[in-house]
């Protein structure tokens, strides 16, 4: 049955048909009772706050409550339901849409600074220097078409060669498919021979042109940086606004090794 759509995240019937199966069972009511709320409209107002951002509280009152709302999130993060989600649609964008084997061969990495909310803690949070930005540290690993593979978030005082080396080894166990990775100076180093060796991994360095001013698309390295901006226009992403957590490669790391 079609629902009508009150806000643009919500999802369409076509989307609905892609994610239902991959939800789990909700738990039953009391005394065995229908849950009260659809799972559909749970998904909704999670896909509305990663995209409007703002306090789970403020969550508009046409959802379920906002407690509701955050125990599905909760839970779902914990079991591993929002990777499997996001890997089993990632394989079918892959498959169907651009014709390609749904393992991966070849990805690009990248890290991206991003300011801290006042919740996060000075714990675990750095300064990075490059960026002067006070906060945490996104590093992706992305195929060749934009779409996520591992995810790993440090303080930002993490410099790029030693976050590579603990995302390339997430990457070998997560998608051990990939064989090749495209990367900036940043990787340069030692972290080319141990890539290799530790996880046959071949890092290619894509660097800029000696005689180069100002901006240009690089090859590969482009396709990342997309990513990026895709993830920015989530206003939930575009501050760190809660601690990092374990799922899919997202992981603490130490403040800084120097």
């Amino acid at each position: 049955m079609s629902t009508k759509r009150r806000y643009p995240t919500d999802l369409t019937d076509r989307q609905w048909k892609l994610v239902e199966p991959l939800l789990p069972d909700p738990p039953p009511g009391p005394a065995g009772r229908p849950p009260r709320h659809d799972r559909r409209q749970i998904v909704n107002a999670i896909l509305y706050q990663v995209r409007a951002g703002g306090a789970w509280r403020m969550l508009p009152k046409d959802f379920a409550p906002w407690q509701t709302v955050y125990g599905y999130f909760r839970d779902w993060r914990k079991d591993g339901t929002l990777d499997r989600i996001h890997d089993a649609l990632r394989e079918q964008v892959r498959t169907r849409q651009e014709q390609r084997n749904s393992a991966p061969s070849a990805g690009i990495v990248d890290s991206q600074s991003v300011k801290g909310a006042d919740t996060v803690s000075a714990a675990t949070r750095g300064y990075d220097a490059g960026k002067k930005i006070n906060g945490r540290k996104r590093h992706i690993v992305v195929d060749t078409i934009g779409l996520l593979l591992v995810v790993m978030v440090t303080t930002a005082a993490v410099q790029d060669r030693d976050g590579g080396r603990s995302i390339l080894k997430l990457l070998h166990g997560a998608v051990a498919s990939v064989s090749h990775v495209f990367a900036d100076g940043g990787y340069r180093g030692q972290l080319v021979a141990l890539a290799k060796s530790a996880w046959g991994i071949v890092v290619e360095v894509v660097s800029k042109p000696p005689d180069q001013r100002g901006f240009a698309v690089l090859p590969r390295r482009w396709v990342v940086e997309r990513t990026f901006s895709w993830l920015m226009r989530q206003r939930r992403l575009a501050r760190d606004m809660s601690p990092a957590r374990v799922g899919h490669g997202r992981s603490p790391m130490p403040r800084s090794r120097r």
